[in-house]
């Protein structure tokens, strides 16, 4: 068996567990850099994911604690297409992406790691990105920082969009 040592993982294995809704506790902090949240709307945020997929992985979430999609009302499904077209529109920009990945897992048997609060992946991707890394080495490699992505894409989220 190979291994990948990523010792930046230890903070999640060994820290202390949370209790409460992680995305609950982040739309009511004024820790945004911290917390890694791009961008605030009225009645949800973006945020990137701790663990992407790829660099540039966002999640867009709803401030209201809920599971259900079919329990969100037509002004909060509508804010989040709305900050899911936004975070496109400056993905495109800023990291040049070839195409998208746009889901929700709805429950822990769709792949739900933070299930009892409902959000929206946005998974930017490239041609090229699944390569023979996670074929071959079951290894995933992404080569921007979360800190480096961050920055980069808090800018891009503050200039004007067209």
């Amino acid at each position: 068996m190979k291994k990948l040592w990523a010792p930046w993982r230890a903070r999640y294995i060994l820290g202390p567990k949370e209790k409460g809704c992680l995305l609950c506790r982040i739309s009511g902090e004024n820790k945004d850099e911290e917390n890694y949240v791009l961008w605030r709307g009225e009645l949800g945020y973006i945020m990137m994911n701790l663990y992407p997929y790829n660099a540039g992985h966002l999640m867009i979430v709803p401030y209201r604690h809920e599971k259900n999609l079919q329990n969100l009302d037509d002004r909060e499904s509508g804010e989040l297409m709305r900050l899911a077209q936004m975070s496109i529109r400056v993905l495109k920009g800023s990291m040049r992406p070839q195409g998208f990945n746009l889901g929700m897992n709805l429950g822990s048997v769709a792949g739900a790691g933070i299930e009892e609060h409902i959000h929206l992946h946005v998974v930017p991707r490239w041609r090229g990105d699944t390569n023979f890394m996670p074929v071959s080495a079951s290894t995933k490699v992404i080569s921007q920082s979360l800190e480096e992505t961050y920055r980069a894409l808090k800018d891009a989220f503050q200039a004007p969009l067209s």
